[in-house]
């Protein structure tokens, strides 16, 4: 009998300190979790930061002459095209609009 109340105490003993060591791990992941997290916010306001300065304006128009030899439109270059008034109603096509292309309007002079 007392073998099997010391083999008890025992158990509940390991049973307590295996639950601690158990908390105390989690708490390390929890902590290496969280620094993870910060490091990884950090790391998408720099991403964010990223896309703001490549999809500002003045920086695409930039490269767009520089790299890329475009110009902005002269007159007669655009054309607005306004779509008709109703919509077509079934058994009619809808009205087909060309675009013409020139590779002078995209090259430099």
């Amino acid at each position: 009998m007392r073998l099997l109340a010391g083999l008890g105490i025992i158990g509940v003993l390991l049973l307590f300190v295996w639950e601690r060591v158990d908390i105390v791990r989690v708490g390390y992941r929890v902590e290496q979790l969280k620094t993870q997290k910060i490091a990884l916010q950090r790391e998408q306001d720099e991403l964010r930061v990223k896309v703001s300065a490549l999809t500002a304006p003045d920086r695409i128009a930039k490269a767009a002459t520089e790299k890329l030899g475009m110009l902005p439109p002269q007159s007669g270059q655009v054309v607005m095209v306004s779509a008709a008034d109703s919509s077509p109603t079934m058994g009619e096509r809808s009205p087909e609009v060309h675009v013409a292309k020139s590779e002078r309007f995209w090259r430099k002079p």
